[in-house]
């Protein structure tokens, strides 16, 4: 779910128990900022986010950011 900034502040407490369902992406000017997510998280999902992202080559910081990035 992406919301806004102002939407958030007008509304914290639903969105603070909507990330208990999924993730919420805060957009400003309308570019996604932040994501606000849950304590419990998939730990599958975030080892898959930590594992594998330069496998078998070898990479400068930012391609490896870039690589990341567009794995989302």
């Amino acid at each position: 779910m992406v919301i806004t900034a102002t939407e958030l502040k007008a509304n914290m407490g639903r969105y603070l128990n909507a990330v208990s369902k999924d993730d919420v992406y805060i957009s400003k000017n309308g570019k996604v900022v932040a994501k606000l997510s849950g304590l419990k998280q998939d730990k599958q999902a975030i080892l898959d986010s930590l594992v594998g992202i330069t496998a078998h080559k070898t990479v400068d910081l930012d391609e490896a950011k870039k690589e990341r990035l567009d794995r989302q």
